[in-house]
């Protein structure tokens, strides 16, 4: 399998990109997880409605250059459907099984993701109802593909 973080902005703080890392290597035996960052749209605060329109349209035409057709989308956004650990492993599972190889997770910007990302995505994921900075979620989502690998693989590790 051939997973592809697509996430707007830089890893600023030290321990979140040690934790990305850490992540990264413990997921290298299960799958190949490749992490792509995004240029985030500078834009001087506060927006307007248009302005935040513009924002993220030009942030999701960077986005979508790096999806192909065959490549299943799943967007993180607070309006998705929140699975449990247990069910998340057995839609990737699933996705295996039917021949979806290559997955692609969006994880956008201040702003969220524009309309024709949401609009490309196959699948829609919630982490929570809660906001939360986009830049924690890279690894809240990392951690939860190595969580749905091992349980999958019956390996211990999920409680």
């Amino acid at each position: 399998m051939k997973i592809q973080i697509l996430a707007v902005g830089k890893l600023k703080e030290s321990y979140l990109r040690m934790g990305v890392e850490d992540y990264l290597q413990r997921l290298s035996p299960y799958a190949k997880v490749e992490v792509k960052e995004i240029a985030e749209e500078k834009a001087t605060e506060p927006l307007t409605e248009a302005e935040i329109r513009r924002v993220t349209d030009r942030e999701g035409e960077r986005i979508l250059r790096h999806l192909t057709p065959d490549t299943y989308t799943i967007s993180l956004v607070i309006q998705g459907v929140a699975l449990s650990s247990e069910t998340l492993a057995n839609h990737l599972d699933q996705l295996a099984t039917y021949g979806k190889s290559r997955i692609a997770f969006i994880i956008g910007g201040s702003y969220g993701l524009s309309e024709q990302v949401r609009q490309r995505a196959d699948y829609s994921l919630s982490f929570s109802k809660m906001t939360f900075p986009h830049q924690l979620i890279r690894l809240i989502l990392l951690e939860q593909l190595y969580r749905s690998f091992k349980i999958n693989r019956g390996e211990t590790y999920h409680k």
